[in-house]
């Protein structure tokens, strides 16, 4: 039996409840860029600030739902290296892409971070947990990355002021998701999503924290109550709540198939823009969309035909009657 197959029997969570939980961490993740733009604008905190109190809020709204969840059972202690690894790539992950959003634009911080991460996380599975796309797996990320190419890139170039530096950022983004990913794919059913998630947001605080600090903690400008509505939104849906939400879909959806599911984030962006900020989307924007959205349609019913067919149980051997 392989490891894979190990996941989806053991787990308890229907695979289709997984896929969910990704697709809506993706949208809540999707909103969050909107949120830390309001900030930047009208608060004065910079982007380490904005992320270290992402991981406050959402450190504390977590620990509040440890602390109730304890009451009714206990929960299993977390192995630390695990815990450490997810808090530090967390925090690699999040600074790295909002540094290449400064050096290299936006379009191109979304497409190479988001573009290489499911590259990079189909190559980690293959070789740490044996999961094989096949063909027809392979094709449908390939139409995901063209049509997150299409959504988010539009064929403009960078912005930024340092385009090499932005792009090595990027890369650097990229791994740290990819490294997520994979070590809480791998640790499947014996992890439980809230405290891994709470943990990893520990950790984030106290790296961010010295370079937090020297950035400038508190908001010099703007209305105050504003500031802080919008840091505990941030902290509760697009970090809290999505990542947990994550960890938990990792315990039963391939990590290839759940980095694709997450692109479904530029698009929940694009549709914000377009209902609440009155933007309009490019033709090829709109191309992307749909080829996005076509690629995690296919790769949500593909993922449920492999969880079918690996805890279908196998037919009993049919024995001969004849001498």
């Amino acid at each position: 039996m392989t490891r894979r197959t190990e996941l989806h029997s053991k787990s308890t969570l229907p695979v289709e409840r997984g896929i969910l939980y990704i697709l809506v961490a993706a949208v809540a993740w999707g909103t969050a860029g909107a949120g830390a733009a309001i900030l930047y604008d009208t608060s004065g905190l910079g982007p380490i600030a904005v992320s270290f109190w992402r991981f406050a809020f959402g450190a504390l709204l977590l620990g509040a739902v440890q602390l109730v969840a304890r009451r009714r059972r206990p929960t299993a202690r977390q192995p630390l290296r695990q815990v450490v690894i997810t808090g530090v790539g967390l925090v690699v992950f999040q600074t790295a892409y909002f540094a290449s959003v400064q050096y290299a634009g936006l379009a191109i911080a979304t497409v190479v971070t988001l573009g290489s991460g499911p590259i990079l996380i189909a190559v980690g599975a293959r070789l740490t947990s044996d999961e094989r796309l096949g063909l027809g797996g392979a094709l449908t990320v390939a139409l995901a990355l063209l049509g997150l190419l299409l959504l988010v890139g539009g064929g403009g170039a960078t912005t930024g002021s340092a385009p090499a530096l932005g792009l090595a950022c990027a890369a650097v983004s990229a791994t740290g998701y990819a490294a997520v990913t994979l070590l809480n794919r791998r640790s499947g059913p014996t992890s439980d999503p809230l405290s891994m998630t709470l943990g990893g947001f520990t950790v984030g605080l106290l790296c961010l924290f010295p370079a937090a600090l020297l950035e400038g903690l508190l908001p010099t400008t703007g209305d105050a109550a504003q500031t802080v509505a919008l840091l505990a939104y941030l902290g509760a849906a697009p970090s809290a709540l999505a990542y947990a939400l994550f960890f938990a879909g990792l315990t039963v959806v391939r990590a290839t198939t759940a980095s694709i599911l997450a692109l479904v984030e530029p698009l929940a962006a694009a549709i914000i823009a377009v209902l609440w900020l009155d933007e309009r989307l490019t033709a090829s924007a709109t191309a992307g969309s749909i080829l996005l959205g076509a690629a995690v349609v296919a790769l949500t019913l593909s993922e449920r035909w492999t969880n079918r067919a690996a805890t279908e149980p196998s037919p009993a051997p049919i024995l001969s009657t004849t001498t």
